[in-house]
């Protein structure tokens, strides 16, 4: 079964940027959707990005567009979210997920956490001004 790690949280000032990692390891990584979903406090847990096994084809949140980059090394098992121009909204818990199914519709990702399938623990992200 895959695993999960996620790391590169921190804290950070508002308009800078941060790149968060996610190592697979355990099973094969390479035919599955990977994306990034985070948790702020008291809120829902909400999609930000997906990318395909290939790492050829990314999709995004309608209101994630923009300012954060997925992208992912295959041969390192790795899937990354750049987040540019960091907003204290940004504030929240990152998690890395396998993607059991994958919701598109016109270019855009519209994900439900029930969509995942593997969860990592999560990275803390918080954003100050």
């Amino acid at each position: 079964q895959v695993q999960l790690v996620e790391s590169g949280g921190g804290s950070v000032q508002a308009g800078g940027s941060l790149t968060l990692s996610c190592v697979a390891s355990g099973s094969t990584f390479s035919g599955v959707y990977m994306g990034w979903f985070r948790q702020a406090p008291g809120k829902e847990r909400e999609g930000v990005a997906t990318i395909s096994p290939d790492a050829m084809t990314a999709y995004y949140t309608a209101s994630m567009k923009g300012r954060f980059t997925i992208t992912r090394d295959i041969a390192k098992n790795t899937v990354f979210l750049r987040i540019d121009n960091l907003e204290p909204e940004d504030t929240a818990t990152y998690y890395c997920a396998t993607i059991a199914r994958l919701a598109v519709m016109e270019g855009t990702w519209y994900p439900r956490p029930t969509d995942a399938g593997r969860w990592g623990q999560g990275t803390q992200v918080t954003v100050s001004t």
